[in-house]
């Protein structure tokens, strides 16, 4: 292969984790499903699965030539370079569409939410073909489902929920779930957890911190970082995790997963009906448009996405 070819196979790689990391910043698109879509779904799991620490161990001796030799040939076979150069697509995506979904939520919570409502709902029935509930422990499952995500998403609990290291280290361990599993979404669980608006704040805040820093004052920076970088460590230890527990899960309790799957989001919908409430306190045709349209938009738009990827299995 070409040195040009390869710079375009690589070009490839990383706009497809562009598409990923887009999907998965908003709520009820998996950024899974996109990389079945785009064709990289086998290849990241295999990856991720096959990435053992004997393989990061060769980096101990990156100081001698023969050291970096062996360790650039064990980190090839691993695949790493192609899981460095996704992960820079979806990093680089969700920074810049999180910022647009911050300000959509912040400024315009009722027709963002119905927005999510909509996406949610919509993943939901289509993870609903794929489930049968004929047996006791499957509806008890469902039934453990709804009651967990009803309750994470108690508008009492909306004061309570803080962004705390710790809890931001366990919303990355969680969300990045989503990247192996298709038909749930970061985002979606990140809303679950009362962490959405946060996260989605954090790369804003880090180019105020800069521009800060670029005037002599480098805390705001620092402060901004700090979030980014234990969120990102979560999501790290949830990649070697989570993942492959769930990726266990689907493989030895498929149907009771995907029935634990669909009832939390189906309990999870108190949320965005609980925000376009508060943010709609009359009802009038114009606030009812407000809030269908959105909702009928973020629905379709998760079916036209179904309807092309029902061939492809997972």
């Amino acid at each position: 292969m070409s040195r040009a070819a390869g710079i375009r196979a690589w070009l490839v790689v990383y706009l497809k984790g562009v598409c990923m990391g887009t999907a998965d910043t908003v709520p009820g698109v998996s950024g899974g499903t996109i990389a079945l879509v785009v064709g990289v779904y086998e290849r990241l799991i295999t990856a991720l699965t096959g990435l053992r620490t004997d393989t990061l161990w060769q980096l101990r001796a990156l100081h001698t030539a023969e050291g970096r030799r062996r360790a650039a040939t064990a980190l090839v076979r691993a695949d790493v370079p192609f899981l460095l150069v996704l992960g820079a697509g979806v990093l680089s995506a969700a920074a810049t569409v999180a910022t647009g979904m911050h300000a959509a939520v912040t400024r315009y919570p009722a027709p963002t939410y119905a927005f999510f409502f909509g996406l949610i709902a919509a993943s939901a029935v289509v993870l609903f073909r794929h489930v049968t509930l004929r047996t006791p422990p499957r509806l008890l499952v469902g039934g453990i489902g709804l009651v967990v995500a009803f309750l994470l998403t108690d508008p009492s609990l909306s004061g309570t929920r803080t962004s705390t290291l710790p809890v931001l280290f366990l919303a990355g361990t969680v969300a990045i779930s989503a990247m192996v599993l298709p038909g749930v979404s970061g985002a979606f669980l990140l809303l679950v957890l009362g962490q959405y608006e946060y996260v989605s704040s954090i790369p804003r805040s880090i180019v105020e911190g800069a521009i800060a820093a670029l005037g002599g004052n480098p805390e705001p920076l620092f402060g901004a970082l700090v979030p980014l970088i234990v969120f990102l460590a979560g999501a790290l230890v949830g990649l070697f995790s989570v993942a492959h527990a769930v990726r266990a899960a689907l493989a030895r309790y498929r149907q009771g997963t995907l029935v634990f799957l669909v009832s939390l989001m189906v309990g999870a919908l108190r949320l965005p009906i609980t925000e376009i409430s508060g943010s709609v306190p009359t009802l009038s045709p114009s606030a009812a448009a407000l809030v269908v349209v959105p909702a009928v938009v973020g629905a379709v738009a998760v079916l036209l996405l179904d309807r092309y990827t029902d061939d492809l299995e997972y």
